[in-house]
């Protein structure tokens, strides 16, 4: 059967910009593509001990039989949440399926009809198809922007209303997933204690990148306390699959009762769980990993300098670094050189990010070679200049 003509115009749009989004293949090329910053995903380790581990608790059993609030809680869920609230100075933890079903998930939910949110407006579509769901009032602020912040904040200052309480959320990311770069985090709590406002802060690309653990930026800087709720996905630097949503034991039986991403889906398998609490162990035994992963950011940020390729990169000390090459023809052409010659990079095309800001994404891994590296900033050089 045809598609609707507004469906096929749609497409033929698409295609016409240069920017028909198609799945691809794997190709066997040096990665500067992945999320999988310190190998977690190929960590062979952690693949085996998550399988034993199973074995030693007599788990032999493939799916989780249905939502966690039906028969889908097996005992390793409360392990593991034990676990990752523990790691990270959490009161609580409470495990989605995804990234995307948790800040979907805790959006549509949380933020009450009388209530503000306030998010920066590079943050990802999973936080913003969350605030599309919700009741609240949401307005965007310009990224990383903390006084046009402010300014946003004044006009909403809570009432003394009691028949309408508002509440204000700020909302951001720690490391920016289409930039590579973070907002103040320091001065963000300020300016939410000053105005009374709740923070919360999704730390997707900072997991198992910054920090002595890999225990994410929030954490690293010491400020775990000053958040209303951070939100950890598990299929980046974890390797694996999954998320978490940290705050009060309060928040977390909120979020049991009224998160329909939760009540209405049937949990990961003992597998997924077993495997996220693996990695976790994992993270206070490879503080090598780790460690080699900000010596190829050091190192990487040094060869842009080098050979002249800085001022196109957004500035960022995380491990995803990006070159602005504006269109879509443009920067797909470049990538398809690069892998022609042997790295995976990948071209970010608009609409995924605005007209005019497309870009090569780099990500760097514990993994990755210096000479690697070289390599690729210099084909890249030779490319663009």
């Amino acid at each position: 059967m045809k598609l609707p003509k507004s469906l096929q115009q749609k497409l033929e749009q698409r295609k016409a910009k240069n920017a028909l989004r198609q799945l691809p293949v794997a190709n066997g090329l040096i990665d500067f593509a992945s999320n999988d910053y310190i190998g977690f995903a190929q960590n062979e380790a952690i693949f085996h001990e998550s399988h034993q581990f199973l074995l030693d608790k007599n788990i032999k059993i493939n799916g989780a039989t249905g939502s966690r609030l039906l028969s889908g809680n097996h005992t390793l869920y409360n392990e593991a949440e034990e676990f990752i609230s523990q790691f990270h100075q959490a009161e609580a933890a409470l495990i989605f399926n995804s990234g995307y079903d948790a800040n979907v998930g805790f959006f549509s939910s949380v933020p009450q009809r009388n209530d503000i949110i306030l998010y920066d407006e590079f943050c990802h579509a999973s936080i913003r198809d969350g605030i599309r769901l919700s009741y609240a009032k949401a307005y965007k602020f310009q990224h990383n922007d903390l006084e046009d912040l402010e300014k946003l904040i004044a006009k909403f200052e809570p009432t003394t209303d009691n028949r309408q309480p508002t509440t204000i959320y700020i909302v951001t990311e720690s490391v920016f997933s289409m930039d590579g770069d973070s907002p103040n985090l320091e001065e963000l709590t300020t300016l939410s204690k000053k105005y009374e406002a709740y923070l919360v802060v999704d730390e997707a690309h900072a997991l198992g990148v910054f920090g002595e653990s890999g225990e994410g930026l929030v954490q690293s800087l010491g400020l775990e306390d000053k958040f209303f709720a951070r939100i950890m996905t598990f299929g980046k630097g974890l390797g694996c699959h999954g998320a978490a949503v940290l705050g009060s034991k309060e928040l977390k039986s909120y979020l049991i009762n009224f998160t329909r991403s939760f009540v209405y889906t049937t949990g990961l398998s003992p597998h997924n769980v077993a495997t996220i609490l693996q990695s976790y162990k994992h993270l206070t035994k490879e503080k090598k990993l780790i460690e080699k992963l900000k010596s190829n950011i050091i190192f990487f940020n040094q060869e842009k300098m080098r050979l002249g390729l800085k001022p196109m990169f957004v500035y960022s000390k995380s491990a995803i670094q990006c070159a602005i090459i504006p269109g879509n023809e443009n920067v797909k052409k470049i990538a398809n050189q690069l892998q022609q010659n042997g790295f995976d990079v990948r071209p970010i095309l608009s609409p995924t990010v605005p007209e005019g800001q497309e870009r090569l994404r780099f990500c760097l891994h514990s993994f990755n070679s210096e000479t690697e590296i070289i390599n690729v900033l210099e084909l890249l050089a030779t490319f663009v200049f």
